[in-house]
Parts: structure tokens; sequence; C-alpha cells
């Protein structure tokens, strides 16, 4: 099984444009991100996906693999699927964030396992909730997880809903479980969900994982004991340097 391993990257970001060449401690967001992610065993390749050409010229002046990508895409997963149009001979892609620079190997290497298992056609990572304010915060979206290791249902508002309960008891009488959002797909099946219409359930929640969902894939999931922390706007760069640095 060949494994490729594609970040998206875009320069117009709402938010924080430019995020991938923001200077981290040295380096620019997106050199981090590519260099944790060179450090993945289970990948045999590793390329930015890129609309910008600013990002496409400083990805390839620290040597690095990077590929332009059209600029009508609507998401990461479709500049992904885009990637593997180009590029034969891969089974597996994972669509990593390029905005989580200090993304642990280790997670990338544990979602890829999950291919191991033939019948796996799309997989992704979850994490334990342990903080109240994740719990209920709407910018963390939350899965639930059935008996085979599948995502039935994700949401940003907190499920399953623990009815009776006291909301401050919650943690304490129940598993949840947070979505890292880290994807891999078969590369067959990516090009597939790409194809597919916006449905309502993703109009709802903002969550385009539930379009596959809603059109019969099984997604499955992995527990990882690891966090991220993703740079969303200019001031999470002061979080990434006091977490790390």
């Amino acid at each position: 099984m060949k494994i490729i391993g594609i970040i998206p990257a875009r320069y117009a970001s709402s938010r924080f444009p430019g995020k991938p060449l923001a200077d981290i401690g040295g380096k620019s967001m997106i050199q981090r991100v590519y260099e944790q992610v060179k450090g993945c065993a289970s990948l045999a390749e590793v390329v930015v996906a890129t609309d910008d050409q600013r990002i496409e010229e400083h990805v390839r002046s620290f040597a690095g693999n990077v590929i332009m990508t059209s600029t009508e895409h609507e998401s990461g997963t479709d500049r992904c699927a885009e990637v593997v149009s180009k590029i034969n001979g891969f089974d597996v892609a994972i669509n990593i964030q390029g905005d989580e620079p200090f993304i642990n190997p280790l997670q990338i290497d544990l979602l890829c396992s999950l291919f191991n298992d033939p019948k796996t056609d799309i997989g992704t990572l979850i994490k334990k909730i342990d903080k109240q304010e994740d719990l209920f915060s709407e910018n963390t979206p939350k899965v639930i997880v059935g008996s085979e290791q599948q995502a039935l249902y994700f949401s940003r508002q907190t499920i399953p809903f623990l009815r009776g309960i006291p909301n401050a008891e919650w943690l304490r009488k129940h598993n949840f479980y947070k979505h890292i959002g880290v994807y891999g797909y078969k590369t067959a099946v990516l090009q597939e969900i790409t194809r597919l219409p916006i449905s309502s359930l993703e109009k709802a929640e903002a969550l385009e994982q539930l379009r596959w969902l809603e059109n019969g894939y099984r997604i499955r999931v992995a527990e990882t004991a690891y966090d991220t922390v993703a740079v969303d706007r200019p001031e999470d760069l002061e979080t990434i340097k006091r977490t790390f640095f």
C-alpha cells in the first residue's frame, strides 16, 4: 500500500491572509508542517498543494515538494482530489491541515494504520475530551462513535445529550470525543466524494464530513492521545509560542 501525504495551503484566508507564510520561531508555518509530516514513516511521499505562486516559491526554497492547484476549490478535500488526479500510483491520500505546525507524526502514522483493513474507505482521528471548555465550544466538533469504531455523527453541538444530568457533571458521567481534523481516503473514494453535491446536514453544521455520511460512506476512526494546536487567527501564534517555545 502506497500512501501520499497532502498539505493543502492557500494564501487567501479571510481571518489570517498569508497564514502559511507566517513566521513561527524562524520558520514559516508551512515549512514546520512539512517537516513534521516528513517524519511519518507511513508516507511514501509528501506534497504541498497550493493555488498561490508565493507559497509555491517558498516551498521550493526549502526543497519541499509542491504542486499548483485550481483557485476554485471550496475545500482542502477538493484540492487533495486534484493532486491525486495528477499524480498516479498512490492507494491512499492523507489530507493534513496546513495550520497545525507541530502536528505529531505519530498521529498520521496512526491514521495510516486504519488502511491496513481493506474495508476502510475513509479514516480520521478522535480524542477524548477532558476540558469543559472544549465540551461546550461550538468551535470544537464532536463525534459519536459506533461499536465498530465508525463515526456515527459529527456536530458542533455537544453530543450525545445527557438527559437529567447537570452540564458540570457531563465529563464525569460519559466519555465524549472531539474530532481531530486530519483525514485519510482511498484515492478512488476521494475522487467520488468530491463529486457529491453539498448535503443538507453539511449546510446545517458546516462540516463537510457529514456529506459523506449522508451519502452512505463509512468513516473509520482511531483514538489519539495527542492533541493539536491550530492557528486560525494571528493571535493564535502567541498560543503556539507559549506551548512550544
